[in-house]
């Protein structure tokens, strides 16, 4: 009887602790993964867009003929955008890192204020603390903004963006787009984009 009274206790503390050990469902990282998408699912046009949160061209183009280009193709389902990054330079990973870390939710807004404030954060004597305060606007706390700027698993994910877009398509230069798996780049006027869609939506 002694032996089962010590005995039974010890294993029921022994599974007690198996099940506290138990693997869990891994928790969502907390930014957003993979490709990020505006459009319908069925859009008969994909357009990959390669960018450079540092590039000015990329800038103009998202603060300029974007946003005619979302109205009349995006919005209404004839195209479908998928964005990707290709950081030229270490500031323009950590902004990359910032719109992952906003959430997949809000990830084309923050990329929005980056692009329209690009001159400000990105010409400042310290660009991640004007990272930072953009961080902070966007309801970021101190601790928040820093753990995502460390986040090296992040980082390599959009690294390997980068290597995927050179290696499969041989983008070198941003913006780069991949239209319907056809290469074009440059920041092109709505006109170019009329004219270059205009056949692949007949």
């Amino acid at each position: 009887m002694t032996q089962v009274r010590v005995f039974m206790p010890v294993m029921a503390l022994l599974c007690a602790l198996l099940l506290f050990a138990a693997p869990t469902r891994a928790e969502a990282p907390p930014y957003a993964v993979g490709d990020m998408v505006l459009g319908a699912k069925d859009a008969p046009v994909t357009v990959i867009e390669y960018a450079s949160m540092t590039c000015p061209h990329c800038a103009n183009f998202h603060m300029g003929t974007f946003k005619e280009l979302k109205t009349k193709y995006i919005d209404t389902g004839k195209v479908r955008l998928v964005f990707r990054e290709f950081p030229f330079d270490p500031l323009a990973l950590q902004a990359s890192m910032l719109a992952r870390c906003a959430g997949e939710k809000r990830y084309f807004g923050m990329l929005n204020v980056l692009f329209k404030s690009q001159m400000k954060w990105a010409k400042a004597a310290n660009p991640q603390q004007a990272l930072g305060t953009i961080a902070r606007l966007g309801g970021f706390t101190e601790a928040r903004f820093q753990t995502c700027m460390r986040d090296q698993k992040l980082a390599d994910m959009i690294l390997q963006t980068r290597l995927d877009g050179n290696k499969k398509f041989e983008v070198e230069s941003t913006p780069s787009f991949i239209v319907n798996g056809e290469k074009t780049s440059g920041n092109m006027t709505i006109d170019k984009w009329d004219e270059l869609l205009a056949d692949l939506l007949k």
